[in-house]
């Protein structure tokens, strides 16, 4: 049985500290994407279509209402590229959230790409 994988990163832009959790089991992948410390907010699901049906990723924010539009477009985003289930919050403090989405962008390909060599080490 394996277990679930675990990678944390940090970028620092403009002085602000942009933190990642990532977390991915054998079904789904959970992100919490934050400003200076790792914190819940606000939270979407996105589940991946089967693979013979047509049409985008499903997404719906479970929790807050701040951050919706990048909680739900990170969740698409990885469910659509993981093939899983993917839970993804977004937790902002002082910066904008259009601001930001470009940094967590990069933030989150680069949790992605460390669990992936972390799995190719393994295999």
């Amino acid at each position: 049985m394996e277990r679930a994988e675990v990678v944390k990163d940090e970028i620092i832009e403009q002085n602000v500290h942009f933190l990642a959790v990532y977390l991915e089991t054998k079904n789904s992948c959970l992100v919490l994407l934050s400003e200076s410390e790792d914190r819940l907010g606000t939270l979407a699901i996105a589940v991946p279509k089967p693979q013979d049906l047509l049409g985008p990723v499903s997404s719906s924010v479970f929790l807050g209402d701040r951050n919706t539009i990048s909680a739900r477009l990170f969740a698409e985003y990885l469910a659509s590229k993981k093939k899983k289930i993917a839970l993804v919050s977004v937790y902002l403090k002082t910066i904008d959230e259009a601001q930001a989405r470009s940094v967590f962008m990069k933030l989150l390909e680069k949790v992605i790409r460390t669990e992936h060599q972390k799995e190719e080490a393994t295999a």
